[in-house]
């Protein structure tokens, strides 16, 4: 599996475009905000050939989820996140102008719930969904299990964890789930989250202060 990374808008997402040798492709959390970062993306995509499949979301925090709109009007893919962040997608409005970003619009509707446990599949790749609630209450990591990489969101970052005080945040909850159902998995395998550099699930089991 290839991994593209984008990061984008003001408060620097990561946006994720993964593809294999068959050209299908995925985008996690569509991030971009300004046209040149929508042109960005899209020149990837174009360049490089890929047919999308799915359009995922780790949740929808509004920095995560600007494009998705982009994408649904330029691909006709829809988002996909879990069912318990939806209430944010009715917020969305509310949200950005809190943050300074006016007339932005209203969230772009999703496809489909993705349920903790579930496998999306493209091309030669499966992606295995764990719902980690607890920075928001439907966040969900996305796990290749073949190449050992880990889609965290912002459940969990380079020696630190997402924030929860945010609405349906809460902290035991979160660490509660770094731990049960992340450190878990091989101390190799590598951490991409939503802000930031990559990481390792051995480095934060060893480093990481909050947990």
């Amino acid at each position: 599996m290839h991994i593209k990374i984008f990061t984008f808008n003001p408060l620097q997402e990561n946006t994720y475009v993964l593809y294999d040798e068959t050209k299908e492709a995925v985008i996690i959390d569509a991030g971009c905000f300004l046209p040149e970062e929508e042109k960005a993306l899209k020149k990837f995509i174009h360049e490089h050939d890929l047919k999308l499949k799915h359009l995922l979301n780790t949740h929808l925090h509004f920095d995560h989820q600007f494009g998705n709109r982009f994408a649904f009007d330029t691909y006709g893919i829809a988002p996909e996140a879990h069912k318990d962040d939806e209430f944010l997608n009715d917020n969305f409005a509310r949200q950005t102008r809190a943050y300074g970003f006016e007339n932005f619009g209203e969230a772009q509707p999703l496809k489909g719930y993705i349920a903790d446990g579930e496998t999306i599949k493209f091309g030669n790749t499966e992606l295995i969904a764990i719902h980690v609630p607890g920075h928001s209450p439907g966040s969900l990591v996305y796990y290749c299990k073949k190449d050992g990489v880990l889609f965290s969101g912002d459940v969990l970052f380079l020696e630190s964890i997402g924030r929860t005080d945010l609405p349906g945040g809460d902290y035991a909850t979160l660490v509660t789930g770094i731990a049960k159902k992340l450190f878990c998995l091989p101390d190799n395998t590598v951490v991409y989250p939503g802000h930031g550099d990559s990481t390792t699930i051995g480095h934060e089991k060893t480093y990481n202060p909050y947990l």
